[in-house]
């Protein structure tokens, strides 16, 4: 009997190693997503979507492409520096994310503001320093209105609203988006929600597991 019950533990236990290491994060196109938050143009969109290539300063003023960080796993999200809502929560709930990840060269955080024409690099550069944000982990973007707003939109699915909509409107969101390796959106959280946070972190580790695998 003390043996039966091992090999069932064995048979178990196996089971649920081989189905945890085949299990993989979905790839999202825009036809996946709730409808209100994808760009009217993408809706009924099967294909693959892929982020579209960016151009941004961080806060030291570098230049941070798409290129420069191609083979990243890149933690997502949209801020303003002088938002006194939901921003200081995303932020302390990125830092989570920056220090479970903080020597791993394979993951980057890029929050891109959504008041460019106050956010600059200085401003920028001091939010930084006051939170603690470390530059060769964590950039935060600024530069064009229309082309933030766009890759907000139509590149990582994070506002409600489409592109038709005001350019001079302004967009609020709380989301944090996973994007992989080859630039596809693997998933979507609350950033103001402990338990997304914690479901985001660990869906970078599978992440990185998947990219070992490959």
């Amino acid at each position: 009997m003390f043996n039966l019950i091992i090999i069932l533990f064995l048979i178990f236990f196996s089971c649920e190693t081989r189905e945890q290491a085949s299990f993989k994060l979905p790839i999202f196109s825009p036809s996946d997503l709730d409808p209100n938050w994808v760009d009217s143009s993408l809706k009924k969109s099967k294909k693959k979507h892929f982020v579209p290539e960016f151009s941004f300063l961080n806060q030291n003023g570098d230049l941070i492409t798409s290129k420069k960080v191609s083979g990243k796993i890149l933690a997502v999200n949209y801020f303003f520096t002088t938002c006194p809502s939901i921003c200081p929560t995303l932020t302390k709930n990125m830092q989570r994310v920056q220090n479970a990840f903080l020597n791993e060269e394979d993951v980057l955080i890029l929050s891109h503001t959504v008041n460019p024409e106050h956010d600059t690099p200085k401003v920028l550069n001091a939010y930084a320093e006051y939170y603690g944000i470390d530059s060769e982990k964590w950039h935060l973007l600024t530069g064009e209105r229309e082309k933030i707003f766009g890759m907000a939109r139509k590149g990582h699915f994070a506002v409600k609203g489409n592109s038709n909509d005001d350019i001079n409107s302004f967009i609020h969101t709380e989301n944090f988006v996973l994007v992989d390796q080859k630039s596809r959106i693997r998933g979507l959280y609350n950033g103001t929600n402990p338990h997304d946070v914690n479901r985001f972190i660990e869906d970078i580790k599978l992440l990185k597991k998947e990219n070992k695998q490959s």
